[in-house]
């Protein structure tokens, strides 16, 4: 005689259903990637750094960051584009 697990008080097992999130729209599926770092040149002191960035905060970014080297402010602006490719813009804050 085969034997099954029971369930629990005789329910089936609940369906997960996940939240509608509004980045779907801006990063529809695909394979999955997107950048996550770039190399950016620092306008004060020059030195070639590498920044990490984060798809997950939207295809459209403005934030600020200091230079790990000279530590002035930079303004970064990041877009994506549809297949995940960022173009990153580094500014002096003044």
């Amino acid at each position: 005689m085969r034997r099954t697990a029971p369930r629990a008080f005789g329910l089936a097992a609940p369906l997960m259903i996940a939240p509608r999130d509004p980045l779907d729209d801006a990063f529809p599926l695909g394979d999955g990637t997107a950048d996550t770092a770039a190399v950016v040149q620092c306008p004060y002191c020059g030195e070639a750094v590498e920044i990490a960035l984060d798809p997950g905060s939207g295809a459209r970014q403005e934030y600020v960051e200091d230079c790990p080297v000279c530590c002035n402010p930079w303004v970064v602006e990041v877009r994506y584009g549809p297949d995940g490719s960022a173009e990153v813009r580094v500014e002096a804050q003044d």
